[in-house]
């Protein structure tokens, strides 16, 4: 796995809890006004140069349009392979245009809206989306706050209105099954009619499939879910990576069992399937070895979903930490043991697997020597 530099995120018109934020050039209020920096994450295979990523929240905030914008639209639930080569897409079109590569997203998440309660587990947090686009090398992002009353505009008023008329598109770069509008009335062949008659270019992107699956943010959320990690991992193009707050347990970790967890309140993301993983824990700046168990603890008559890393050779208290597990590989069901004492035979042998496979995980990260 190659560490990118730190990608930064400039937010116009955002705040968000617990980010430093500074004026930039103009008094608050002004379209220029606020900068929050966010790091970014590691992504495989990519190196990324330290840049910042505008990001306008509310097309609203569009106080002029952008510079010969190329734009992608989506969701981009977790910025898979395939929302990655979309994003190549848009950045050579930039780059023929000589102007800015521009994603368009939405929060929430429209089905959100429209059928609260209906919808998937997401594979990112809307931050962490964000992260994710700065660190792939585009310029800006605007986010629209999706409602009601946006899912009402016909596909010719989105195109005409916002695209051409704020943004001030020339290109859009869409996938092979992107819908628009109200009722999803717009598709392809629509967008390429008002591209000839508003002036600007339509490429479509085919799906892209990898181990003969097509990769989705659909087929990603199914692996997760059936405790595929690996094949999950490689349509991801990095480690999928729950966040949360360490919060108490029952102290049985440590104090029963010999080996401290770090429980975690886990958020709206997707869950893997009950069991044990071996994992990466990002806590403070450091990486770390671990051993989670993500279930229901059914030795001790559990009831409740959690998830509680063992992190190897550490031992500070972290209580009210914010921490990212990150899935490298499934070891095994989670199971009911007849007492403490197998259940702890068990732990150990989890331990050494997870260490032996941590190891041969990092050599197959390592760069390779020259």
């Amino acid at each position: 796995m190659i560490s990118l530099p730190s990608a930064q995120v400039l937010i116009v018109h955002e705040e968000s809890p617990g980010v430093t934020t500074a004026w930039h050039s103009a008094p608050p209020n002004s379209l220029e006004s606020e900068i929050l920096l966010l790091s970014s994450s590691e992504f495989l295979d990519v190196e990324v140069p330290k840049r910042l990523m505008e990001v306008i929240v509310g097309i609203d905030k569009l106080a002029r349009k952008l510079n010969k914008p190329a734009i992608t639209i989506g969701n981009f639930d977790g910025v898979h392979w395939g929302h990655r080569v979309l994003f190549d897409k848009v950045k050579d079109w930039a780059n023929r245009l000589q102007g800015q590569s521009v994603v368009m997203t939405f929060h929430p998440h429209p089905i959100e809206v429209l059928a609260p309660g209906n919808g998937p587990r997401f594979i990112t947090r809307h931050q962490r989306k964000l992260e994710l686009i700065a660190a792939s090398g585009i310029d800006a992002a605007i986010v629209v706050p999706f409602s009601r009353e946006f899912a009402a505009i016909s596909a010719r008023d989105f195109v005409q209105s916002i695209l051409v008329e704020r943004v001030g598109v020339k290109a859009v770069i869409v996938g092979h099954d992107y819908r628009f509008g109200r009722n999803r009335e717009g598709d392809i062949e629509f967008l390429r009619r008002l591209g000839d008659e508003l002036g600007f270019t339509v490429e479509m992107v085919s799906g892209i499939q990898m181990d003969g699956m097509v990769v989705s943010s659909t087929v990603i959320r199914r692996l997760i879910q059936d405790g595929d990690l690996e094949e999950a991992n490689k349509l991801l193009g990095r480690l999928y990576e729950i966040s949360g707050t360490v919060v108490p347990g029952r102290q049985r970790g440590g104090r029963l069992l010999g080996f401290p967890t770090a429980n975690i309140r886990m958020n709206d993301q997707v869950p893997p399937k009950p069991g044990v993983y071996v994992v990466e824990v990002e806590l403070d700046g450091m990486t770390y070895g671990g051993a989670a168990n993500l279930g229901y603890n059914p030795t001790f008559g559990g009831t409740d979903l959690s998830l509680e890393v063992h992190i190897l050779d550490f031992s500070q208290d972290i209580y009210g930490t914010a921490i990212t597990i990150k899935f490298i590989a499934r070891l095994r069901d989670e199971r009911r043991f007849s007492g403490p004492e197998a259940l702890i035979e068990q732990i150990h042998q989890d331990v050494a697997a997870a260490r032996e496979l941590l190891a041969r995980w990092a050599a197959a990260s390592a760069p390779a020597s020259s």
